[in-house]
């Protein structure tokens, strides 16, 4: 297993659109594996392959405290959403920036896991806003393009003040 570089926010590469993975093999089952050690180091909860710059419909999340429970989604689509949720987000491509983001409140995802096979799965609370937040990710969209144009000039005012300081 491997540490990748995270994309941060506003490189051009996170707006990129995944492309669905063809066959999920050793390469993919790789990819997994290294994805899923780079979420946990940052530390994060979730990490889609657009944020590691493979441009491929791969996402890794576990929602856990003790990091028990990863879940794999390889070509993820939501097939349902419903209700309403106000969460306050965070992404590891934009670093220290929290936000409040509306987002469904109970959503069913269809899926591949490591091992090619299809699943659905039903989630609400924190594991729907994050399957969301990553798959906005392969759609090559990142949290705060959600903000109003005021926030998101804050935001990227502060982030190449923190740019200059820490080069």
């Amino acid at each position: 297993m491997a540490l990748l570089p995270i994309l941060r926010y506003p490189d051009d590469r996170l707006h990129k659109v995944a492309k669905p993975v063809e066959v999920v093999d050793d390469k993919i089952r790789k990819l997994v594996a290294d994805m899923a050690e780079t979420m946990y180091e940052a530390p994060g909860i979730g990490l889609a392959a657009t944020q590691v710059n493979v441009h491929k419909r791969v996402i890794v999340i576990d929602v856990t405290e003790d990091r028990s429970d990863l879940k794999v989604f390889i070509n993820p689509e939501i097939l349902e959403r419903s209700g309403e949720q106000v969460c306050e987000e965070g992404c590891l491509s934009v670093p220290g920036i929290y936000e409040r983001v509306v987002r469904a409140a109970e959503i069913r995802v269809a899926a591949l896991n490591e091992h090619g096979e299809r699943f659905e799965l039903e989630a609400d609370g924190l594991l729907a806003v994050c399957i969301q937040h990553e798959i906005d990710h392969l759609d090559g969209k990142v949290f705060v393009e959600y903000l109003s144009q005021l926030k998101l000039n804050r935001i990227k005012s502060k982030l190449a003040k923190r740019a200059r300081i820490t080069a």
